[in-house]
């Protein structure tokens, strides 16, 4: 019996079709992608949640959902602003009850630029939190209710360490801690970030799901495995230190590309 980690995949309901059979022959996880859209969480998204649960009738691995992100922060100065963010945070919640998933990606609030900014004005650092807890109130009890996680992922984040206290601000098994490895490693390339391997000591056991992308560096690639020049092997034996068994979801591009990107981790002995 093999001890490496099992990899899953993001994807949406269409790649699920293609990929259905590899994610069910080792009970892999899934992210699924088809609810991030402002104008599928306005609309009537109950036919997507009849797909998704017809097609994953059967699966069991974990289930999680890439919530809404497209214009907006979830730390805005604007109190309407922070409104709609809750609006949509609560109908990604909803779609998780609705087919069962149990995370739901967030987007760190934290920008290259509060990397240099935030200790320039007094008290920037808490007015930050404070904004993400107004915003994330009603979407954390929310969560808890259905037994769903909220996880942080890493946008910008120059400091591997700050979103984790973002978290654990919260006091609550409804929020934690995401990794993208292409974002982390266009921190490191481009902004001076620690390297991808620092951000996973750094999250620690608060790590329950981590994006795999590989990148240059420069931007964000989310490119095949294997092919950047992340050090997956340092990134791994980071992981499996932990004992909070994040979900690791490859999240590229070309999807087609899914399954030899696990072939890829194979070959290095790090993953299945």
């Amino acid at each position: 019996m093999s001890s490496l980690p099992v990899v899953g995949a993001a994807m949406t309901l269409d790649d699920v079709e293609l990929h259905r059979d590899w994610l069910f022959e080792k009970s892999r996880d899934l992210e699924l992608q088809s609810f991030v859209d402002a104008e599928v969480l306005n609309g009537d998204w109950a036919p997507l949640a009849e797909r998704a649960r017809r097609l994953l009738d059967g699966h069991t691995g974990r289930l999680g959902i890439h919530g809404p992100f497209w214009g907006f922060t979830i730390a805005s100065e604007d109190p309407d602003i922070r409104a709609v963010v809750s609006r949509r945070l609560l109908q990604g919640l909803d779609v998780c009850a609705a087919v069962g998933a149990t995370q739901m990606v967030v987007h760190s609030p934290y920008t290259s630029w509060s990397y240099n900014n935030l200790d320039n004005n007094d008290g920037a650092r808490e007015d930050l939190v404070e904004r993400v807890h107004l915003t994330l109130s009603d979407a954390v009890r929310r969560a808890e209710d259905i037994g769903c996680t909220m996880v942080f992922e890493n946008i910008e984040d120059k400091d591997p360490h700050i979103r984790v206290a973002l978290a654990d601000s919260f006091n609550s098994p409804a929020v934690a801690v995401s990794i993208d490895t292409g974002h982390a490693h266009y921190a490191h390339g481009y902004t001076g970030a620690p390297p991808v391997d620092y951000y996973v000591k750094a999250a620690g056991n608060r790590l329950q799901h981590v994006h795999l992308q590989d990148a240059d560096g420069y931007a964000d690639r989310h490119w095949s495995l294997g092919e950047g020049s992340i050090h997956w092997h340092a990134v791994f034996a980071a992981l499996a230190k932990l004992e909070s068994n994040p979900r690791l979801i490859i999240e590229i591009k070309d999807k087609s590309k899914i399954r030899a990107s696990a072939q890829y981790l194979a070959s290095i002995g790090v993953a299945e």
